[in-house]
């Protein structure tokens, strides 16, 4: 984390204390950011979701086989991205149907929630690859601080991935925005994520990651995904998420 955006983070949270010291509901209202009253949201049941292209080139991963990333994208993620788009095409259509019983519409809606995970996780796993593996000082003082000490992070998201081995899941270092805690959180099916929190570094740990290459050795695929962290965008999201947890206590100042 670069050390403008520290002092952009601090000024800003300063300004959030500072304003719920005054105790003034209209005031933390103005302090609300007015791009969510002014952008427009796109409709809920637009089925427009489009294959976003690799950040990197997948033929330079160290120990991650271009042939694997490759099959991962066009099979796996772009799957999920084409059947998130059906299942919101059929959720139109059930909807209207005033015969359908409500259990059915919501199986559809499970697989709502599944494809959505799906594609957002696989988007952020994506993008936080391609890197030398190397985080910046700033962004191990902030493991340290939230662990103890970077290795203790490192070991239990490690072990995390090890016990998904053979599985299916996600390993996710996340930031609450409701605890304002950084933590390491595991993940089944695309759908258990832990609310309010915002993913900083994700590892997918489905079969299809990793088989290609290492067959059953899970644990030597987590060691070359760590080769391969892109940290410069692990920390570009734990800033964001440090100034939307600002946004987000000043909402909650009331």
């Amino acid at each position: 984390m670069s050390s403008q955006t520290r002092r952009d983070f601090l000024v800003s949270a300063s300004s959030a204390v500072a304003l719920a010291a005054l105790g003034s509901e209209a005031q933390a209202a103005d302090l609300a950011p007015a791009a969510g009253l002014t952008t427009a949201i796109p409709a809920a049941f637009a089925g427009g979701h489009e294959v976003k292209a690799l950040p990197f080139d997948p033929a330079k991963l160290g120990g991650i086989s271009e042939k694997l990333i490759r099959s991962h994208w066009e099979n796996n993620y772009a799957g999920s991205v084409k059947a998130l788009n059906a299942v919101k095409q059929k959720l139109t259509s059930f909807l209207e149907d005033a015969n359908l019983p409500a259990f059915i519409y919501n199986d559809l809606k499970r697989e709502h929630l599944l494809r959505t995970g799906s594609v957002v996780l696989h988007e952020l796993y994506f993008g936080n690859l391609g890197g030398s593996g190397k985080a910046d000082a700033a962004l191990q003082k902030a493991l340290a601080e939230a662990f103890g000490s970077v290795e203790t992070w490192e070991k239990e998201f490690r072990r995390l991935g090890a016990g998904l081995g053979g599985g299916s899941g996600w390993v996710v270092l996340g930031y609450n925005l409701h605890t304002g805690l950084l933590e390491n959180y595991w993940q089944w099916d695309h759908a258990h994520a832990p609310t309010a929190t915002l993913p900083v570094l994700v590892l997918d740990m489905y079969e299809h990651s990793y088989q290609m290459d290492y067959g059953a050795a899970a644990t030597t695929y987590v060691d070359a995904f760590f080769r391969n962290i892109h940290w410069e965008t692990v920390s570009a999201r734990l800033d964001r998420a440090l100034k939307a947890r600002t946004i987000w206590q000043v909402a909650d100042a009331r």
